[in-house]
């Protein structure tokens, strides 16, 4: 199957598994789909993670993470922002702030992929390709 926004479909099957309150979700790999995987990871927004490789493409393995108590997810919210029709291009002195700090904004930069902060202290600008809060 051909995706026009590799990116958006990556969130969509996240926050659809949130919804149905899934605790694994597969999705095909790609490096960039890794990337963002290993970012959230880092952040603490899903509990694990495993690349699997089929022969083919490669599939990512997400365990999603919830609170054991409210049974709420970590992820409230995923929101592309960069679509492909309409890139959202910012410069490192208009970085965003996802709810004041709270959240963090992924960027690709040409040091790689990064979230907002780590951007500020590269002092590099780019491509915003979600909000995660």
């Amino acid at each position: 199957m051909i995706t026009t926004d590799p990116i958006a479909d990556f969130l969509t099957r996240i926050r659809n598994a949130i919804k149905a309150r899934h605790r694994v979700v597969e999705i095909p790999a790609s490096n960039l789909k890794k990337e963002l995987t290993v970012l959230l990871y880092e952040k603490g927004y899903i509990a694990s993670y495993k690349f699997e490789d089929d022969g083919l493409q490669g599939v990512i393995k997400i365990a999603l993470k919830y609170n054991p108590v409210t049974k709420k997810s970590a992820i409230i919210n995923l929101s592309r922002v960069s679509k492909p029709g309409l890139r959202k291009y910012v410069k490192s002195s208009e970085l965003p702030r996802v709810l004041n700090g709270l959240g963090i904004a992924i960027l690709s930069t040409s040091k790689g992929i990064v979230t907002d902060k780590e951007a500020r202290t590269l002092n590099v600008g780019g491509e915003v390709l979600c909000y995660v809060y």
